[in-house]
Protein backbone atom coordinates (compact mmCIF):
# COMPACT_ATOMS: atom_id res chain seq x y z
CA UNK A 1 0.00 0.00 0.00
CA UNK A 2 0.93 3.65 -0.97
CA UNK A 3 1.84 5.57 2.27
CA UNK A 4 2.70 9.20 3.01
CA UNK A 5 3.29 10.58 6.10
CA UNK A 6 4.51 13.90 7.38
CA UNK A 7 5.93 15.10 10.74
CA UNK A 8 7.44 18.05 12.21
CA UNK A 9 4.54 19.68 12.90
CA UNK A 10 3.75 22.06 16.00
CA UNK A 11 3.53 24.95 17.96
CA UNK A 12 5.65 27.56 17.45
CA UNK A 13 6.37 31.74 17.01
CA UNK A 14 6.22 33.83 14.54
CA UNK A 15 9.74 34.59 13.43
CA UNK A 16 10.53 30.56 14.06
CA UNK A 17 11.62 28.50 11.46
CA UNK A 18 10.25 24.57 11.29
CA UNK A 19 11.49 21.79 8.84
CA UNK A 20 8.28 19.33 7.72
CA UNK A 21 9.14 15.88 6.34
CA UNK A 22 6.80 13.23 4.63
CA UNK A 23 7.65 9.79 4.32
CA UNK A 24 6.96 8.16 1.95
CA UNK A 25 6.38 4.01 1.71
CA UNK A 26 4.73 1.38 -0.76
CA UNK A 27 5.80 3.56 -4.09
CA UNK A 28 8.90 4.34 -6.06
CA UNK A 29 9.57 7.86 -4.83
CA UNK A 30 12.44 8.56 -7.23
CA UNK A 31 9.68 8.79 -10.24
CA UNK A 32 6.94 10.72 -8.73
CA UNK A 33 5.49 14.29 -8.61
CA UNK A 34 5.50 15.63 -5.30
CA UNK A 35 4.09 18.55 -3.58
CA UNK A 36 3.11 20.02 -0.52
CA UNK A 37 -0.03 21.77 0.48
CA UNK A 38 -2.29 23.40 3.44
CA UNK A 39 -5.50 24.25 4.73
CA UNK A 40 -5.86 26.85 6.87
CA UNK A 41 -9.19 27.14 8.74
CA UNK A 42 -11.89 28.22 6.80
CA UNK A 43 -9.98 27.98 4.26
CA UNK A 44 -9.31 25.86 0.99
CA UNK A 45 -6.93 23.88 0.50
CA UNK A 46 -4.14 25.06 -1.46
CA UNK A 47 -0.54 23.93 -2.92
CA UNK A 48 2.37 26.35 -1.74
CA UNK A 49 4.98 24.10 -3.36
CA UNK A 50 6.18 21.52 -5.39
CA UNK A 51 8.86 19.05 -6.89
CA UNK A 52 8.62 17.50 -10.34
CA UNK A 53 10.55 14.15 -11.14
CA UNK A 54 10.80 14.77 -15.00
CA UNK A 55 12.15 18.20 -15.13
CA UNK A 56 13.95 18.60 -11.69
CA UNK A 57 12.25 21.61 -11.15
CA UNK A 58 10.91 23.11 -7.81
CA UNK A 59 7.77 25.95 -7.98
CA UNK A 60 6.81 27.94 -5.27
CA UNK A 61 3.80 29.89 -4.44
CA UNK A 62 4.47 33.88 -5.12
CA UNK A 63 3.62 34.71 -1.91
CA UNK A 64 5.82 32.35 -0.02
CA UNK A 65 9.05 32.04 -2.60
CA UNK A 66 11.66 33.34 -0.33
CA UNK A 67 10.52 31.77 2.84
CA UNK A 68 10.21 28.31 2.01
CA UNK A 69 12.46 25.36 0.35
CA UNK A 70 10.94 22.42 -1.10
CA UNK A 71 13.70 19.41 -1.42
CA UNK A 72 13.97 15.63 -1.43
CA UNK A 73 16.36 12.93 -0.32
CA UNK A 74 15.70 10.11 -3.18
CA UNK A 75 17.54 7.54 -1.42
CA UNK A 76 15.21 8.12 1.35
CA UNK A 77 12.09 8.21 -0.02
CA UNK A 78 11.59 11.76 1.54
CA UNK A 79 10.27 15.06 1.37
CA UNK A 80 10.90 18.13 3.00
CA UNK A 81 9.62 21.24 3.66
CA UNK A 82 11.66 24.20 5.15
CA UNK A 83 9.88 27.24 6.60
CA UNK A 84 11.26 30.41 7.82
CA UNK A 85 10.01 33.28 9.16
CA UNK A 86 6.52 31.67 10.11
CA UNK A 87 3.92 34.33 10.38
CA UNK A 88 0.47 33.28 11.86
CA UNK A 89 -0.99 33.34 8.64
CA UNK A 90 0.99 30.09 7.76
CA UNK A 91 -1.23 28.22 10.67
CA UNK A 92 -2.78 25.62 9.26
CA UNK A 93 -2.44 21.72 8.51
CA UNK A 94 0.21 21.02 6.08
CA UNK A 95 0.09 17.71 3.78
CA UNK A 96 2.31 16.48 1.29
CA UNK A 97 0.99 14.83 -1.78
CA UNK A 98 2.07 12.42 -4.77
CA UNK A 99 1.59 12.00 -8.45
CA UNK A 100 2.49 9.85 -11.57
CA UNK A 101 2.67 13.08 -13.58
CA UNK A 102 2.70 16.88 -13.25
CA UNK A 103 -0.47 18.68 -12.87
CA UNK A 104 -2.54 20.12 -10.14
CA UNK A 105 -5.00 17.01 -10.83
CA UNK A 106 -2.55 14.67 -10.91
CA UNK A 107 -1.93 14.25 -7.16
CA UNK A 108 -3.72 10.74 -6.17
CA UNK A 109 -1.54 10.29 -2.89
CA UNK A 110 -1.82 11.98 0.30
CA UNK A 111 -0.59 12.20 3.90
CA UNK A 112 -2.74 12.72 6.63
CA UNK A 113 -0.85 16.15 7.59
CA UNK A 114 0.62 17.86 10.45
CA UNK A 115 -0.53 20.61 11.75
CA UNK A 116 1.62 24.01 12.34
CA UNK A 117 0.29 26.78 14.89
CA UNK A 118 1.94 30.20 14.88
CA UNK A 119 1.37 32.28 17.34
CA UNK A 120 2.79 36.12 18.15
Amino acid sequence: QVQLVESGGGLVRAGDSLKLSCATSGITFGSLEMAWFRQAPGKEREIIASSTSITSSTSYQDSLNGRITIYRDNAKSTLYLQMNNLLPEDTAVYYCAAGHRPGLDQYAYWGQGTLVTVSL
